[in-house]
């Protein structure tokens, strides 16, 4: 089973993300705190992160940007959800392998998801 880590602040999203990857059959683990990402890839091992841009406290660029730089984790794609539409440009700068804008289609995400894995 294919494993995915989200980051959102917003529980909303944090839940219907993780129940739609699930009923999709992959093992999801989520979290609302930007400092948990690093530590959790690397007790989870995931083979997709999906990281919100703006969450309190973090910028989830800079998240992607660590993880693509990470000798061990540069290779795990990276999503990144945005509510701002008119930042592709600045976004693919973090190196992410694709963005998903705010609000989103769930077939949408789904289908970025089984693309990059």
């Amino acid at each position: 089973m294919k494993r995915i880590l989200v980051l959102d602040d917003n529980e909303d999203i944090l839940d219907i993300v993780q129940e739609t990857l699930s009923y999709e059959q992959f093992e999801v683990k989520s979290t609302a705190e930007g400092e948990h990402v690093l530590p959790l890839i690397n007790d989870f091992k995931p083979d997709l992160v999906i990281l919100d841009y703006r969450v309190s406290g973090m910028n989830g660029g800079e998240i992607c940007r660590q993880i693509k730089n990470h000798p061990e984790y540069g290779d795990i794609p990276v999503i990144i959800f945005s509510a701002y539409i008119n930042s592709g440009g600045e976004l693919n700068a973090y190196g992410c392998d694709a963005i998903i804008n705010k609000p989103f289609d769930l077939g949408e995400l789904v289908e970025k998801v089984n693309s990059l894995i």
